[in-house]
């Protein structure tokens, strides 16, 4: 079953969105992966939460945390110093989706790129 020219282009019309889209959910799970690590890595190291850029970063993985909030209990190594556990199996599960979603991606990209014959021809 062939599919003319319109439909074929409504596809690829549809799929380069979705693909669009997927890079942008990509990248919103990148940057928060990144604000997690940043976030785990300030409460281990026992930082200031009084300070500025740590009072900002845990405000930004707030939302990024909210599923995972609680789920265990943070372990205390020193008066300052904690190990959020919940923190940390929120680091691992992102990356993930990240892994799916670039899946997704590529799956997406493989199907929205015309297939080309050896001998430059479309395969319809």
């Amino acid at each position: 079953m062939e599919t003319n020219p319109a439909q074929r282009s409504g596809w690829l019309t549809a799929a380069n969105l979705a693909k669009v889209l997927l890079w942008f959910v990509y990248a919103w799970l990148i940057v928060n992966l990144v604000m997690l690590l940043l976030a785990f890595t300030l409460q281990l190291l026992g930082a200031n939460p009084a300070a500025s850029f740590t009072d900002w970063v845990y405000r930004s993985v707030a939302r990024t945390m909210a599923p995972f909030r609680g789920m265990f209990e943070p372990l205390a190594l020193s008066d300052q110093s904690v190990l959020d556990t919940s923190l940390l199996f929120a680091v691992i599960i992102y990356p993930l989706a990240a892994l799916c979603l670039r899946a997704a991606i590529d799956w997406v990209t493989k199907r929205a790129t015309p297939h080309r014959r050896a001998d430059g021809g479309n395969r319809g």
